[in-house]
């Protein structure tokens, strides 16, 4: 019987390059192991064994390692670059609104840009979730359960999808309003002024 080797773990391929990193990085500053073990505190004989590749890096190394170099960490272990964080939203056309999603991961709270143009009387529907609503322009009516309320720019509201509600424009002009969606249903939260 023979013993299975360990499972490839993806870390030791970045972990194994780090040595090469701080020795390039090092004698690039035209920095000796005497100077940054001056300036870190750690030995030259660890430095040494780091950059060889004989000792396993850690934080605990890494970091004073960063600040005697001034770099950030991510320089050291090789990480790689941060994608660009926009996200181009793409308008789809739903019911009559114009819903722009906000988010790109798939389950969990979902963003949505939403512009409703005037529409039908309220009509009322459930669903399971959770959703946050912020008016950015124009006025919105919340038909909610036995509230029928409408909220300003800059005002929000929160409640439970299992309640029966509707939302639209509270007059001739579009709305724009941003919304937060969730699955977890939780108690219902105002803060608006009551349709007047």
């Amino acid at each position: 019987m023979t013993d299975a080797p360990p499972p490839h773990d993806p870390a030791d391929d970045v972990l194994g390059k780090v040595g090469e990193r701080l020795r390039h990085l090092r004698t690039s500053r035209g920095a000796t192991l005497a100077d940054l073990a001056h300036a870190t505190g750690i030995s030259k004989s660890t430095l040494s064994r780091l950059e060889s590749g004989q000792r396993r890096p850690s934080l605990e190394l890494l970091l004073p390692i960063a600040r005697a170099h001034r770099v950030p960490l991510d320089e050291l272990v090789g990480a790689p670059p941060v994608g660009d964080p926009r996200i181009r939203p793409v308008p789809v056309r739903r019911n009559g609104m114009t819903v722009l999603p906000l988010t790109q991961q798939p389950g969990g709270l979902q963003a949505y840009k939403m512009i409703i143009p005037p529409r039908g009387e309220p009509d009322p529907r459930t669903h399971t979730g959770y959703e946050w609503l912020y008016v950015l322009s124009g006025r919105l009516r919340l038909v909610l359960a036995d509230h029928d309320v409408v909220l300003a720019p800059g005002e929000a509201a929160e409640f439970d999808t299992r309640l029966p509600h509707w939302f639209g424009p509270a007059g001739d002009e579009p709305v724009e309003v941003l919304s937060l969606f969730g699955k977890q249903g939780e108690q219902i939260h105002m803060r608006t002024r009551r349709k007047g």
